[in-house]
This record gives structure tokens, sequence and C-alpha cells, in this order.
């Protein structure tokens, strides 16, 4: 592949500035099973090319789904002639510098590769999960599901820059629902798509696997008689899974500098933060510490590149509550002069890579969950995003779970109903008093962060231990 994408870049007759060709190969497979009865089976893949040409200061794109000679040089023809047309137009004047040399590999760790199981032993494991699930006759819904991913990427430039990437995943999904006349309540495995991971089909073996599928189904069964969530101000747990969507919306995508810069606010809004606000601005407690961290073996979006080929990197985003740097990538740097991280990422080969979040985590602290749970006189905990609702500035939110316990005088009392607390992201993070430990730190990933016209669906992974926030508002249904 590299011989043949640096020969076409050589042969290319464009007085381009710089030429980058990304590759990309996917290889998808899906299985379903709703009530133990298989719906779908299905596997796909694409294959492409996308041709980045920088001229006079501007960037152009084209995609073509062949490989071939021809095609590529059509495709870079076409790139070219856009940036060309539109460099009379540039906001900011980009330079060769936003796409540096680099060279090297990142593959994802796994230690079973993904066709150790043939789709029938993985439909008869989805069927057993859904069978478990059914723990009483008022489980009206069973559905499990595994979904799998390889995908292969090859980056070259005209500067010499050589990048291949090996991505593997697992995704592993169940829940049930109970209905008892009107009321229903669904449970699911840590809330909807959220159990994704880097890896191999060992990600299936887990060790408390049917404890865990049993459990669920209880639970939905134990939320049909339970108390509606109180409405009142209240100390606020979140464990693990919920926490994934808290960091996600109120802190992944207001960080995001594209947005910051209104490049997103047609489609997928702004910003409360400004330009300004990095090195500044106080997003939280001092208890509050963020890194962008795609070094994590196993979180979902894990890579040692971005794809513009920026060398990836842990860094802070927010340090004990002060912001500072944003989810931008070399182009936003340059265009800011704010600090941002290697984040260009495309969710497919015919598409560009823009600014995205991808493994954002809430460092741990030091407070086992025994602990803070003994030191809360009156309040909520909550597991499983269930639905969210958040402004287009990222801003003011409200969230809901799927299951909550009330907690008195330092235990876990009754189990609750339609939990959901709400507020504004500045209240809520300086609100948060404890951090959890490493023995509570979980994370998480899901693959459906949508971004970007057209849009781009992306994997996103967020880590984080349970946390204490005090005096928030939380809700039952239909408040």
């Amino acid at each position: 592949m590299w011989s043949e994408l640096t020969k076409a870049i050589a042969s290319f007759k464009i007085p381009a500035d710089w030429i980058g060709i990304r590759v990309v190969k996917e290889t998808a497979a899906n299985h379903y099973v709703r009530d133990g009865l298989p719906q779908s089976n299905g596997k796909s893949t694409t294959q492409g090319a996308m041709l980045e040409v920088l001229v006079n200061g501007c960037l152009g794109y084209a995609a073509t789904n062949s490989l071939e000679l021809p095609s590529l040089q059509v495709a870079a023809e076409m790139a070219y002639k856009q940036a060309l047309a539109a460099s009379e137009w540039w906001i900011y004047p980009f330079r060769e510098t936003e796409r540096p040399k680099v060279v090297g590999e990142y593959n994802s760790p796994f230690l079973e590769p993904l066709d150790a199981l043939c789709p029938g032993e993985i439909n008869d494991l989805l069927v057993r999960i859904c069978h478990t699930l059914k723990v009483d006759e008022k489980i009206v819904q069973t559905t499990a599901s595994v979904s799998t991913n390889q995908k292969e990427s090859w980056f070259v430039s005209s500067n010499g820059s050589e990048v291949y990437q090996k991505f593997l995943s697992l995704g592993n999904h169940y829940g049930a629902i109970a209905q008892d006349g009107a009321i229903v309540q669904p449970r699911t495995n840590n809330g909807w798509q959220a159990h994704c991971y880097q890896g191999g089909m060992e990600l299936l073996h887990r060790e408390n696997l049917w404890r865990e599928v049993q459990q669920i189904g209880e639970q939905a069964i134990e939320l049909l008689t339970a108390e509606e969530c109180p409405t009142t101000r209240t100390n606020l747990v979140l464990a693990p899974d919920q926490m994934m969507l808290q960091i996600h919306e109120s802190v992944g995508h207001p960080l995001e500098i594209d947005r910051i810069l209104g490049d997103e606010r047609n489609y997928a809004g702004g910003s409360f933060v400004n330009t300004s606000d990095f090195g500044q601005l106080v997003y939280g407690s001092p208890l509050m510490n963020i890194t962008f961290d795609p070094t994590v073996d196993g979180e979902y979006a894990s890579y040692g590149f971005d794809d513009t080929g920026a060398i990836a990197t842990r860094e802070y985003v927010i340090k004990e509550g002060v912001l500072q740097r944003g989810l931008g990538s070399l182009e936003s740097q340059a265009r800011t002069g704010v600090p941002g991280v290697a984040c260009a990422r495309a969710s497919s080969w015919n598409r560009a890579p823009i600014d995205r979040m991808a493994n954002l985590n809430l460092e741990p602290g030091n407070a086992s969950f025994d602990e803070m749970i003994r030191g809360i006189e009156h309040g909520v905990y909550m597991e499983s995003n269930r639905s969210w609702s958040i402004d287009d500035r990222r801003y003011k939110f409200q969230f809901g779970c799927e299951y909550a316990k009330l907690i008195e005088n330092g235990k876990l009392t009754k189990t609750l109903r339609n939990p959901n607390y709400r507020a504004t992201t500045p209240e809520f993070w300086h609100s948060l008093i404890q951090v959890g430990d490493d023995s509570n730190w979980e994370m998480y990933g899901t693959p459906f962060c949508g971004k970007g016209e057209p849009n781009q669906a992306i994997w996103v992974g967020h880590g984080s231990p349970v946390c204490v926030f005090a005096n928030v508002e939380v809700f039952g249904g239909g408040k």
C-alpha cells in the first residue's frame, strides 16, 4: 500500500503546497436478537481514499472508492480546484506546519481475533442472554446484540508521512423491559450502547457476565414496585456509566474548538466557552481533573495518531477545576492560538477530519464507594443513562437514569424509579465534592457521537469513578 500511495502523490500534476492521502478499509458485523429470536445478522465492508490538498493557505478535499491511480488523480485534481477556488475567501491561511511529517503505527490490543466465534455461536450466546434476562413473566421484551469492527487506515503525505493504524473493537448490549399495567420500566447493561471497547472476542467472555445479565432482569422487575424519585435538592451520586454521558455532553462538546469558533453552530450548536477562557476559566471544583487520553489500552477511542497524522498524547484539558486546553486539532490551534490535542478525526474514508473528542476521562480521586455513601446523610444514587437533553450552548441540561437508590444516614436504602436531575454546566461541576478512587473507576464507549455536515457518527470513550455532587435538583418522571 505504501509504495502505491507514494507513487500516486509523486504522479499528481498539480502545483499544491501539500498533499495527503488517507485510505480506510473497514469491516463491520452486527448480530441482534429480540425475545430469544434472531432478528438480524449483517456484515459489510467499505474501502476508499480521502485526498487532501493545501493550496494558497486553503485545504480542499475529495474522496474516491477506487484506489486505482486514475481515480486518485481525479480526486486530487478535484481537491486542488476546490482549495484554489476557496482560497480567495479563506478565514485563516493554513501552512504545511499544520501537517507535519510523521511516521508510525498503532494496533489495538486483543487476545482473541474477531472471527474466533462464528455467527451461529454468537447468536447462541445472545439467545441465552435473552432467556436469562426473562426472570419473570412481567419481562415483556428482551434484547441482546453484538457488534464487531475491524478498521485499517493508511496515511501518506507529500512531505513524507507514513502512518498505519489497525483497530479492533466489540460492543455487547442487552436489556429488558418490564411492564405491570401502565408502569413500564427499562433496564440495560450500563445504558444504551455504552458497552463498547477496543479488543477481540475475549470481551464477550466476562467473568461475571451471567450474574450481570440476571441482575439486569431482576432490577427491571424491581423498578415496577419502586417509589418514584423524590423532587428535591440533595446530594447526587453518579455511577461511572452515567458520568460517561455527563462528561460527554457538558465537557466534551463545549470544549471542541470548532464549535467555539462557530463552525458547528448551524447544525450541532455552539458553546458557552470562549477562546479567552482557556487558562483562566474555573470550570469546576478543584477535584475536577479531566484528561484527553487516546493512549488507554482497550478504551474505545484510543489511537496513536489522529487522521491528519498528529501524534496522540495524554493531556489535561481541565486541571484542578481550571480550563487548560481545548479539543482542537492543529488547524484549530493555529486559528485561535489556544492549546489543543490530536483530535482531527473522520468517521469514514469519505469524510474530512474535524475536531472530535476521543477518550475524555475524569481522573480518579481518593474515596472508596463505601466511604462516599457513609458520608451522606441524604442523597440519591443513580446509574445508567436513560435520556438526555442539553441546550445548543452546552450550558443547561436535564438527564434521566434507569435505576436509583435513596441514600439515608450513610446507607443505600429504597430503590427509586424514573430518576432525573438538572443543572447548568458551571453550577454542576462546581458542586463536585467527592471523586472516587481507582477501585470504582470504569470506562465505557459509544459509536454514536454525531457531528458535522455531512454527519459523522464517531467512536468516543469516557472513563470516570463514582462522583458526589452537592445540592443538585433531582426529580421523578413527568416533572
